[in-house]
């Protein structure tokens, strides 16, 4: 089961909300940004604040209006009434018109739809903040269980020591194979077959321990395979992420039984076990070398390849052993 990303859609809201605020921060603190032409205005009134009503000419309806308005309160006194010289005893102050749309000859009053757009911002902006520290905060802290339960070193080094134990496994049964197949089309009497004995010297030359060696790595690679398998989302901080909670949770137990095998495997000195069998296994590859020493080994002791050929052959132990020759005494 895959977790569901609440927290990452709660980011996402929160920066989908950030951007309407900019956008609306954008398009009301700019009057060239909308279809306005500069007028000069009337200031009737006008208080110590900038609050002021004006008078302007209004060229699509054809007459005089008269609104209220933010004047700049900072501008000179010699704009302001009665020091402007305005026979109405008015004073002066410039503003945009709308030249479009539905407000075509209405004054945009920059100062009043800033606090208007700000508080509309500023309230998107707000929660939009809010919204992505819940995202993040929430986020990591939901994923950390599942960071901090990554052993990618230890699934590697039980990755590398099955590999070990798979290859002696192998190796052995190649060699056991060999002897089987050359048991098939030849025998020890008589004139011994050559390729028989020298499978046999292989395995002769590996010793018991190659046999033990192998029955373990085929144990332990047995056991290590599945766990592995459960363990794949404690390979990597990616897998961790995407796994649900069952996966992570058989990840842990296969991790604790991973991590008790390679320190066995450790201390008892698997590793080098299996890969000395596999050396060992091996040394039947140079078939003429192999063959003057198997040849040779042959004829020291035959007995000792006759009992491990009824050990590896069944039909081999049917086969009456032929009778030793006694040596003339000169």
């Amino acid at each position: 089961m895959r977790h569901i990303p609440f927290f990452r859609w709660v980011l996402t809201a929160g920066l989908m909300l950030f951007a309407c605020s900019a956008g609306l921060y954008a398009t009301g603190s700019d009057p060239e940004l909308s279809a306005a032409r500069q007028i000069d205005l009337a200031v009737v009134d006008e208080k110590a604040d900038g609050t002021c009503r004006v008078q302007w000419s209004d060229p699509y309806e054809k007459k005089t209006r008269e609104g209220p308005y933010h004047c700049d309160a900072g501008r000179s006194d010699l704009l302001k009434a009665p020091n402007f010289q305005d026979s109405r005893g008015y004073g002066w102050e410039s503003g945009f018109m709308f030249t479009e749309g539905p407000n075509r000859g209405d004054l945009d009053d920059p100062k009043a739809s800033s606090e208007e757009d700000f508080t509309t911002s500023d309230t998107l902006l707000l929660l939009g903040l809010l919204l992505i520290l819940i995202g993040m905060v929430g986020g990591n802290l939901r994923a950390l269980p599942r960071v901090l339960g990554v052993e990618a070193r230890l699934v590697r080094r039980a990755t590398r020591l099955a590999e070990a134990a798979g290859w002696a496994a192998e190796d052995y049964a190649r060699a056991v194979d060999a002897v089987r197949d050359a048991e098939r089309h030849g025998s020890l009497d008589g004139a011994p077959d050559p390729e028989l004995v020298r499978s046999l010297w292989v395995l002769r030359e590996a010793g018991p321990q190659a046999h033990r060696a192998a029955a373990d790595a085929r144990k332990l690679a047995n056991r290590l395979h599945p766990l592995l398998g459960e363990a794949a989302p404690a390979a990597g901080l990616r897998n961790r992420l995407q796994a649900g909670p069952a996966a992570r949770a058989d990840a842990e137990a296969a991790v604790t039984e991973l991590r008790r095998l390679v320190a066995d495997a450790e201390r008892h000195g698997l590793w080098e076990r299996f890969a000395q069998t596999s050396v060992d296994l091996l040394r039947g590859q140079d078939a003429d070398r192999a063959a003057i020493a198997a040849g040779t080994d042959f004829e020291r002791a035959p007995d000792a390849y006759r009992r491990l050929l009824e050990g590896l052959t069944p039909t081999a132990a049917a086969l009456p052993a032929p009778r030793r020759r006694r040596r003339r005494r000169y």
